[in-house]
């Protein structure tokens, strides 16, 4: 696989539509079906990335993340969340070739050994696979298909500026999108859009297989969750949005420790695999607050 990230932290203010991008990273890494880095470049700290090849993706992989770059990690920076998401995006990856017909579990086992599960066995570790889902085999393992669903163009056409640049894919391909914006009115208001989705062989549709959008607000000083709200829109088996009503555990907790409390609180059929990668990258909110006082302090200065 390579793997191809991009992210982009901007800024609007109140009296110019066009947002004002603050900060940029990216990641291009070639990753094994193992989910071993193979190699890696990377936008700034790229004698630090060079300790992550080896490291294959998983919870491994993030402990090497903040060993090799503890002040991207302290931070949530952009570049900390593209590396970080590279155990999630990898799992789903493989996803891509259910696109292409066939046996596509099989066409996988074929190529090297499963990268998900507890050896092979799925049940108990979501939501969508507990014990009696529709999503298992009578051996615990996945069933082949799967429910997706043909999504539009993420760029909405009154907000061309609202994502970075997107590129084009076709043939056997993967994207993970995600959307997190974050505002101030009384409480921290926190609205974000997670997608997973594939290209197509046999059509020109895009098609996601997980999508959430997640609401919340936290308070303005210590950042502790208030109010919560998951939606999902496209998930691959009917027990998977149980976890959804879930999410209301985590009121109360810090934003900041979310990597790991959204895995405590939600663990096993409690939580979603997918919404729980949504929760955790909450843990990013605080520094993009401060940013954005940051940048309405600076709009303030300006204007008087």
């Amino acid at each position: 696989m390579r793997m191809q990230g991009a992210v982009r932290d901007a800024y609007t203010s109140m009296t110019s539509a066009t947002p004002q991008t603050i900060a940029e990273d990216w990641s291009d890494a070639l990753v094994s079906f193992q989910r071993e880095i193979v190699a890696i470049d990377v936008s700034r700290e790229k004698t630090a990335a060079r300790h992550l090849v080896g490291v294959r993706a998983g919870s491994r992989m993030r402990a090497a993340i903040e060993r090799a770059m503890p002040a991207e990690h302290a931070e949530t920076t952009g570049l900390h969340l593209l590396l970080d998401d590279h155990a999630g995006a990898s799992l789903v990856a493989t996803w891509a070739w259910s696109r292409g017909g066939g046996d596509w579990i099989k066409h996988i086992a074929e190529h090297g050994p499963t990268p998900a599960g507890r050896h092979g066995r799925f049940q108990g570790i979501c939501s969508g696979f507990r014990p009696g889902s529709s999503a298992l085999t009578p051996d615990g393992a996945p069933v082949s298909l799967q429910s997706s669903a043909i999504v539009p163009p993420l760029p909405h056409q009154d907000d061309p500026d609202g994502w970075h640049e997107i590129r084009a894919q076709s043939g056997v391909a993967s994207r993970r999108a995600r959307r997190t914006d974050v505002w101030i009115d009384g409480d921290v208001q926190i609205d974000i859009h997670f997608q997973d989705s594939a290209t197509s062989t046999n059509s020109p549709d895009r098609v996601a297989v997980h999508e959430y959008r997640v609401r919340a607000t936290a308070s303005a000083d210590g950042f502790e969750l208030r109010w919560i709200e998951a939606t999902p829109h496209v998930l691959p088996f009917a027990e998977c949005p149980g976890a959804a009503s879930n999410v209301t555990r985590l009121i109360g907790a810090p934003l900041a420790t979310f990597r790991t409390a959204a895995i405590e609180r939600l663990p096993g059929v409690l939580g979603c695999t997918h919404l729980n990668d949504v929760l955790r990258s909450m843990a990013d909110v605080p520094a993009l607050v401060s940013q954005l006082r940051r940048c309405m302090r600076e709009t303030e200065e300006t204007v008087s």
